[in-house]
């Protein structure tokens, strides 16, 4: 069977109805990659295509972009990431899947052979084994991507317009967001096309939430943690026709502190010691060339007082945002996604302030919105030539923020411009 064929079956099995069981168990976890994604190697590995049995494969994606400021003047260039995928069939029922991935190009001390320090990191972004159960049901345990928002299972860089992910899917729901735990998916035997997932991971640092970056940095990625905290994901995911239709919730401690440091602190601890609670709904639609998407999110940290209290970093008790994206492939009719150029507009608004306790401070230029329009040019699956421009207008700057003020401080701009150019592929 040839890739067009196996693409056909995957998309058969998402959009339409199931084609056999094996493809059942892949719609829970892999579900995202509908709408005319590559088939890449890792989706075969997923949904049981392949055949062989042990036996190891290779997969992976890459992006990077060169960005113009309008109103500084100035650019950058950066090879964003390179992800490499590693897989392995240890039998029909029994796989592992791993993700290596480094970020902007150089990681090296300042008396590294180039001459110059690095920028990068690299990091493991998922390393998992997943149980199947029976065609319906499977298990995941070790570091895993949880089902929530849309861009954090669906996160290939082929598969979104613009040059930069989506904001909100960074600065609130803070894709590519993995931790350490295990995984519950599966599909509604009596529903056809809605799946579920549920998953038990570690919890959050609050000691790393901002007002700037809300829980972004609290995300612990696997590394070594401290701490009762735990974390708990659900979601819920239907197919009908044409749509996309998602729902997930996340609950999770924020304490990752041993007790006797949590007490000293004057914080809760535990498995949900201050907690963070996620909610988010998105919605897809794509037919005939016309694609549609949007999504709702909320964050609530209640105790964020004692957060503040105990580490002064300014953490809001609300933050929420949404995003509607509307995009035409003028390609379609002749193509059917064989190649594609997307025109696109996006328009996203993020509130990082949404709620501030009375030991913060507040800061209008965590309001903010975000004006997208721009093409994707696909010449042959797995790769994209992306150009977008993005305005950015948010409120002032509260200037009792700046702890000792620079005498010559550079000016902030409420109303910005970015030109943005990038190339991205996924085989």
């Amino acid at each position: 069977m040839n890739n067009r064929d196996y693409i056909w079956r995957f998309k058969y099995y998402m959009g339409i109805k199931f084609y056999s069981s094996i493809f059942i168990v892949s719609l829970s976890i892999f579900s995202s990659q509908a709408f005319g994604q590559v088939l890449t190697p890792e989706d075969s590995l997923a949904v049981g295509l392949i055949r062989k049995q042990q036996t190891t494969i290779l997969s992976g994606y890459g992006e990077a972009k060169y960005s113009i400021d309008t109103k500084r003047q100035s650019a950058q260039a950066s090879l964003t990431r390179v992800v490499l995928f590693v897989g392995h069939k240890f039998s029909k029922n029994i796989s592992f899947f791993s993700e290596l991935e480094m970020e902007n190009a150089l990681v090296s001390g300042p008396n590294s052979d180039e001459g110059i320090s690095g920028k990068g990191s690299i990091s493991m972004e998922q390393a998992f084994l997943k149980f199947n159960l029976n065609p319906n049901t499977y298990i995941v345990a070790g570091l895993f991507i949880p089902r929530v928002g849309y861009i954090n299972e669906n996160h290939l860089p082929t598969t979104f317009n613009g040059v930069d992910r989506p904001y909100l899917e960074e600065q609130i729901i803070p894709s590519t967001w993995r931790e350490v735990g295990v995984g519950l998916y599966g599909q509604v035997k009596n529903v056809q096309g809605l799946n579920y997932s549920l998953s038990l991971t570690n919890g959050l640092n609050s000691s790393k939430f901002s007002s700037a970056g809300g829980i972004v940095e609290g995300r612990q990625l696997g590394q070594a943690v401290q701490g009762l905290n735990l974390g708990v994901n659900a979601s819920l995911l239907y197919y009908i026709k044409d749509f996309r239709i998602q729902m997930s919730g996340y609950i999770g401690g924020s304490t990752s502190e041993e007790k006797r440091v949590a007490d000293s602190l004057q914080l809760s601890s535990g498995a949900f010691g201050n907690p963070v609670m996620l909610g988010e709904a998105n919605v897809s639609y794509s037919k005939n060339g016309v694609s549609v998407r949007a999504i709702g999110t909320v964050v609530s940290i209640k105790n964020a007082k004692e957060i503040n209290r105990a580490y002064a970093n300014n953490t809001p008790e609300l933050m929420y945002g949404g995003y509607g994206e509307l995009g035409y492939d003028l390609l379609y009719n002749r193509y059917h996604n064989e190649k594609a150029l997307i025109v696109f507009g996006r328009y996203e608004y993020v509130n990082l302030d949404g709620k501030v306790p009375d030991n913060g401070i507040s800061n209008d230029a965590n309001r903010k919105q975000y004006i997208v329009a721009g093409l994707t040019y696909k010449p042959i699956r797995g790769v994209a030539i992306k150009g977008d421009y993005t305005r950015v207008i948010t409120g002032d700057f509260n200037q009792a923020l700046i702890v000792t003020p620079f005498p010559r401080q550079v000016f902030y701009y409420k109303n910005d411009g970015f030109i943005n150019l990038g190339i991205a592929y996924n085989f």
